[in-house]
């Protein structure tokens, strides 16, 4: 992938997506923001790949956007972020959107657009060391990444302007109080407990996660009917499509399901 900004492996059918500009803070510039693009559509597509885990290169998530190269672009700095953003925009939407688990590793700090990535995971694990902070406002800038969707989702809107206008900093253990992360483990545990998790997901019924995480996207957009009226449909598409068929029967026979 170009540059290597962004890495990708794949074993056990799981995808390992790695910010790798360690020397960088893992800051988010413009060939990085395509990187992650090619990355997130490889990833939707391959048959190859049924759970992403996305975490950075040596002690740091993501510091955020680059701004010194942000800066060096001078009176097109604007264009340029319309870029940048563009490319980074769509890799979420993609990595939010596939069937697939998307798993977040925060390895250090996440910060900025950083932190907005990682809200945009399904399922987040986050070591002891590491830290969580908007810091857009700070700056003068206003939030990117998915953060301003994703954050009053997860923590509520007080909670989550609170992030924001003070740029108080979380810790791993206070983002797991807050609910932007499932579980903290130490440094040692992060990957050994990510990708055990991602391997057991990527055994399980893919499609019937996209169809559920879709229903939880769309209910704070529906009312109570409309919500069930969507359940009752998915569920009884679920219940003949091939992976329901195969839960189904492996349940009344007490064996493992294979869905795949």
């Amino acid at each position: 992938m170009g540059n290597n900004h962004v890495t990708l492996s794949i074993e056990n059918n799981v995808a390992i997506v790695t910010l790798n500009r360690p020397e960088a803070g893992n800051a988010l510039d413009l060939q990085m923001a395509k990187e992650l693009m090619e990355a997130a559509i490889f990833c939707s597509e391959s048959e190859k790949v049924r759970a992403v885990v996305i975490t950075g290169a040596g002690n740091k998530f993501s510091v955020g956007g680059d701004l010194k190269s942000f800066a060096a672009h001078g009176e097109d700095m604007s264009a340029h972020l319309k870029q940048v953003t563009a490319y980074l925009h769509q890799a979420i939407s993609f990595f939010a959107r596939m069937n697939k688990p998307f798993i977040g590793a925060v390895n250090g700090v996440a910060a900025g657009a950083g932190m907005s990535l990682a809200c945009a995971c399904d399922l987040v694990y986050a070591t002891d060391k590491a830290k969580f902070v908007m810091a857009y406002n700070r700056i003068g800038l206003t939030p990117d990444g998915s953060g301003s969707y994703f954050l009053p989702r997860l923590v509520g809107m007080r909670r989550a302007l609170e992030l924001m206008y003070t740029n108080r900093v979380l810790t791993a253990e206070e983002a797991y109080d807050w609910g932007i992360v499932n579980q903290v483990v130490t440094d040692d545990k992060l990957m050994e407990t990510v990708i055990g998790l991602a391997e057991t997901l990527a055994k399980g019924p893919m499609n019937a996660y996209g169809e559920t995480k879709k229903l939880f996207l769309h209910s704070l957009q529906e009312t109570l009917e409309s919500q069930m009226g969507k359940e009752s449909m998915l569920l009884a598409e679920r219940a003949s499509s091939q992976e329901g068929k195969e839960g189904i029967a492996a349940f009344l026979e007490k064996r493992e399901a294979k869905f795949f």
